[in-house]
């Protein structure tokens, strides 16, 4: 770890937050909270605020299997903030290690979690089998993690030690949170931390924007497009729109590559709303990924987290995931059948930055003529296979062939689940006046540093850009 960076040091009972991943990078999001002197117990107290996957690259991917630079056994409890694998995927290896705390979250973020934690069990199987390394955990450990999963409502209090910890909406995918952490010291009163975890793209369809934050000590906050506007909702679904009706005129084929979580359901939200309205031709679709099929049931399960738009339309009669031409494909046989459906067609599959999962067979067949097109509506970390179709790859190599690239390869931000720069400027002014110190992280170097700079040049706060171990002590 690096030098600790320290508020207060003459202060001998403080909370100290260590940055160990999502930090000047996007993915692997793990926070250590540490309270020098528990006053139920005496003694120092440690918990987690989520337990991600790195992803990306093999480099990153390596960090999974290091020892985490904590003992498992030492912390108290895991706070999870949404169910999207950079934030969960490190959980049943933090349990098999000897983690025997509770894991608390929204009650949509625990069933998500579960079937996500089991999916990705067995993508790192497969890997493990080709690269002949052992396995982390096992099934059995994502059992074990379950078994010590509580649920909890947004504005549900509970405590951990000496914090007082409310879960607020962040809008970002289905039950995901901001982390409200209330320190109580003789000296100082109360002090807020909050963890932002993802926060939402406003003005997006099915969840309400984030709950604005007005009153924090301390904010960590995501810089995911820390350096980009999006395009509006009205564009984005327009963009959308015109992609589908050049696919049906080219009589070819529209890739979807999305993320099972949030970046589907919102897919089938817009196209839903294309198809019932005669905006576009009826054509088959179909939704390639067993993952998302399963987390949409999810969604179906917890309507009451929708938005008013959302609940309006359903209170109407609208399913709003299944709508005329739509196919779900769960097994492999129904997968490869697609192949045979006639011409155009669209295809919706996992995963969202094009690094595992059914899109790349598709991708290896059909990113080779000028009349298919490939719609990129997700974030691409660097690395990934999107992310060099996005940069303008010519060529690609997909399970060892050449694969050239002669098709349309098109962008839509607006479907983003994150917020944009000018987004993410205006949740850090509301709390402004009140704020002694921001962190910025989940993000590239890149749009963190950027967002970091915004933030002191144009609203004169104490934001700073933490990397990898960095440790702070708050001034309490």
């Amino acid at each position: 770890m690096t030098k600790n960076n320290t508020e207060n040091k003459r202060n001998p009972v403080g909370v100290k937050i260590s940055f160990l991943g999502a930090a000047q990078e996007v993915t692997g999001s793990n926070y250590l909270i540490e309270c020098s002197s528990d006053a139920r117990s005496g003694q120092a107290m440690k918990l987690l605020v989520d337990c991600g996957l790195f992803q990306g690259s093999k480099i990153s991917e390596d960090k999974n299997n290091e020892p985490f630079v904590y003992d498992p056994k030492s912390i108290k409890a895991l706070i999870v903030t949404h169910a999207h694998l950079d934030h969960i995927g490190r959980i049943p290896k933090l349990v098999h290690d000897g983690f025997k705390g509770k894991i608390i979250s929204t009650f949509p973020t625990k069933d998500l979690s579960e079937i996500m934690l089991l999916d990705s069990l067995g993508v790192l199987e497969k890997e493990a089998k080709r690269s002949g390394k052992k396995l982390v955990y096992d099934e059995k450990d994502v059992h074990q993690a379950m078994s010590q999963w509580q649920a909890v409502d947004y504005s549900e209090n509970f405590t951990v030690g000496d914090f007082k910890i409310t879960l607020k909406d962040a809008g970002h995918i289905l039950g995901s949170a901001m982390v409200e952490m209330i320190y109580s010291s003789t000296s100082s009163g109360q002090k807020k931390i909050v963890f932002s975890g993802d926060l939402g793209n406003p003005l997006t369809p099915l969840l309400p924007d984030p709950q604005p934050i007005k009153d924090a000590d301390y904010l960590i906050i995501e810089s995911t497009y820390g350096d980009r506007e999006h395009e509006g909702r009205g564009g984005s679904s327009l963009k959308l729109e015109r992609v589908i009706e050049d696919t049906v005129k080219k009589h070819g084929v529209l890739m979807i590559p999305a993320f099972s979580l949030e970046r589907t359901q919102k897919i089938l939200f817009e196209i839903n709303n294309l198809v019932e309205n005669d905006r576009i031709a009826r054509i088959p679709i179909f939704l390639d990924s067993p993952l998302a099929i399963k987390a949409t049931s999810v969604y179906k399960k917890y309507q009451k987290y929708f938005n008013q738009e959302a609940k309006e339309i359903i209170r109407g009669g609208d399913d709003l995931f299944n709508f005329p031409g739509l196919k779900m494909t769960l097994s492999t046989e129904e997968s490869m059948a697609i192949n045979n459906a006639p011409e155009p067609k669209i295809i919706i599959a996992g995963s969202g930055m094009s690094n595992g999962g059914r899109i790349i067979h598709h991708e290896r067949r059909y990113l080779g003529s000028s009349k298919n097109t490939l719609l990129i509506v997700s974030y691409q970390v660097a690395g990934s296979l999107g992310r060099r179709l996005e940069e303008g790859a010519k060529t690609v190599n997909i399970f060892g062939d050449i694969i050239p690239v002669s098709a349309r390869i098109e962008n839509i931000l607006g479907f983003s689940c994150h917020p944009d720069t000018n987004e993410l400027y205006d949740f850090v002014k509301e709390t402004s006046d009140t704020v002694k110190k921001v962190f910025v992280t989940h993000g590239e170097m890149k749009s963190a540093l950027f967002l970091t700079q915004k933030l002191r040049d144009n609203l004169c706060v104490n934001a700073v850009c933490p990397k990898f171990g960095d440790s702070y002590v708050l001034n309490f």
